[in-house]
């Protein structure tokens, strides 16, 4: 079977935090207003924190037993390869494209809201591929994307870095 070995799935998930943590520095260094700059130099924090901790999150991940059923030999390695292969956040070419657009707060935001859209994405359709002993460290990492995506969404539309939805 052509599955992904669990390093394979950690370099991944490590490549988006890399990537992101690198916008974030980046967009640091481009925006003027003082509250973007705290919440991007904030994130890319984040992004690090996590990416050191997706070793152990992802330590036991993919088993035989773990694996959901099949419609034919291989199908689940073929979408995940599939998705890894043509999303934004794994091809260094495209997301160098997109950030040459990236020039002020608005674009900036857009493009970090869209990676943390694919960052969750990554991690619901990795999901059945993990021991279901490990997802609740899987929703860690998805509900921490979400909050990221808020505060980006709540920058752009209020100006504030804090504000959430909950309160």
């Amino acid at each position: 079977m052509n599955l992904f070995t669990a390093s394979e799935i950690i370099e991944f998930a490590e490549r988006i935090h890399e990537n992101g943590a690198n916008f974030y520095r980046y967009a640091v260094q481009i925006v003027k207003e003082e509250a973007a700059k705290e919440l991007f130099a904030e994130l890319a924090e984040e992004e690090l924190k996590y990416e050191k901790e997706l070793g152990k999150i992802f330590a036991d991940i993919i088993d035989d037993e773990s694996i959901p059923a099949e419609t034919y030999v291989g199908e689940h390695a073929q979408y995940l390869r599939n998705y890894i292969d043509n999303n934004i956040v794994f091809t260094q070419q495209a997301i160098q494209a997109d950030l040459a657009s990236v020039k002020d707060l608005s674009s900036a935001i857009e493009f970090a809201a869209r990676r943390e859209l694919n960052s969750i994405s990554y991690y619901q359709n990795i999901k059945p591929f993990v021991p279901e002993a490990q997802h609740k460290a899987i929703d860690r990492l998805i509900a921490s994307e979400k909050d990221h995506y808020v505060q980006l969404t709540n920058l752009k539309m209020f100006g504030k870095r804090k504000q959430t939805l909950c309160t």
